[in-house]
């Protein structure tokens, strides 16, 4: 693969940690769940019955940012965000606390969108996302993190749950396997993950596993150890029926069908063909389906509304210029891609721009990421200003 030092270096950071409070700032309206036990055929598209949840925690956010806007007109705006479905972060064991309240309003035809993110050495190649767990604790990541949501949602069989699996770590063992960090996590993810799939492979949850994005493992030389580490969890866990496929540009910023491609142009354009996140599914997929792993996508368009904005692939951080994309859908036009969906909720943060914090990482620093900016999760209220007034379509 021909791609700079720097964009490997940065590929691992896609994903950032949740904000780290467990209670919601305020209530929805209460919902009632199904009246009988939910069961997800995992062979078919779910999104295409069940509608994304707009969880609890992200409609706070979202209206207390609301509450600190003067535009009459930006308040009005912003105030429909809140009604977007996202996807729900459980980053840290303490974050699990979140599951009860999200459920709570959560109706029927809704299906809750949750992160699972906590594998041990979480982040190898990153420092602004690391987890709490070193990567010699699995047996913690087995018994305090996973086992518990398992109890959860076991708790809850008339409910429907989509999760996705443990963004940025497979792609990291592709990309990342020079770096001692990545070396040391090898086992715990491949391990974890495998152990995610089994446990949560239950029938009211559908389960996408993390591929990165196609200017990760789009690359041509990437496609088929992409697929195939994919396929050798997967297979590892028993092959769970409730596996669908995987999901792509989660917290990204690549266009859905931009043509020629944001990076069409660059000097190492020939190695990847894969210049949009529509050629991508179509090319990862086919090389999943010939490795053995289910593959149907779901796509991350929570950020990506504005292009030409990155100096490379693997600027990650805090994208200035950055808008709000496309609302979560099921109509995509491409088979193979079951949804659109809001994967990082816009306006909380990827990582520090403080040179002086334990967790800054210099690609928060480059000139493409907005400053200032706080740690990875927490609300910045400026850059979800941004987001709103760049959307495409506009609220």
């Amino acid at each position: 693969m021909k791609v700079t030092t720097a964009s490997v270096a940065a590929l691992a950071a896609g994903a950032v940690a949740a904000p780290s409070n467990t209670t919601p700032r305020g209530a929805s309206k209460a919902a009632a769940a199904c009246s009988s036990a939910v069961t997800l055929d995992a062979s078919t598209n779910v999104f295409k019955k069940y509608t994304l949840h707009a969880n609890t925690f992200y409609r706070e956010e979202v209206n207390k940012a609301v509450e600190q806007m003067t535009d009459a007109s930006l308040k009005t705006a912003a105030a429909k965000v809140a009604d977007v479905g996202s996807f729900l972060w459980l980053d840290t064991i303490a974050n699990i606390a979140k599951f009860d309240p999200a459920v709570a309003d959560l109706p029927c035809e809704n299906i809750l969108g949750l992160v699972i993110y906590d594998l041990p050495g979480r982040d190898c190649a990153a420092k602004a996302s690391n987890g709490e767990l070193k990567y010699n604790e699995l047996s913690r990541y087995k018994t305090e993190y996973i086992d518990p949501i398992v109890a959860k949602i076991k708790a809850n069989p008339n409910s429907a749950f989509a999760l996705l699996i443990e963004p940025d770590s497979l792609p990291n063992l592709v990309t990342n396997a020079d770096l001692s960090t990545c070396q040391e996590s090898k086992t715990s993810y491949e391990e974890g993950v495998a152990y995610a799939l089994k446990s949560l492979n239950l029938p009211n949850v559908v389960m996408y596993v993390d591929a990165g994005h196609g200017g990760w493992l789009g690359w041509d030389a990437n496609l088929k150890p992409g697929a195939e580490g994919l396929a050798k969890v997967y297979k590892a866990a028993g092959s769970p029926k409730q596996v669908r496929g995987y999901a792509t540009n989660i917290a990204g910023w690549n266009a859905w069908d931009l043509e020629p491609g944001e990076f069409s142009k660059a000097s190492d354009a020939k190695y990847n063909s894969c210049q949009n996140e529509k050629t991508y599914v179509t090319k990862f997929s086919a090389a999943l389906q010939t490795a053995g792993f289910p593959n149907h996508a779901i796509v991350d368009t929570g950020r990506n509304a504005v292009t030409g904005l990155r100096e490379e692939w693997g600027d990650w951080c805090n994208v200035n210029g950055a808008g709000f994309g496309v609302r979560p859908t099921a109509d995509t036009g491409l088979e193979l891609a079951d949804a659109f969906v809001w994967g990082k909720p816009g306006g909380e943060s990827d990582g520090t721009s403080d040179e002086s914090a334990t967790r800054y990482d210099s690609f928060c620093g480059k000139p493409d990421a907005y400053k200032p900016a706080p740690e990875a999760g927490e609300w910045n209220q400026p850059y979800f200003e941004m987001l709103l007034k760049n959307a495409k379509p506009q609220f």
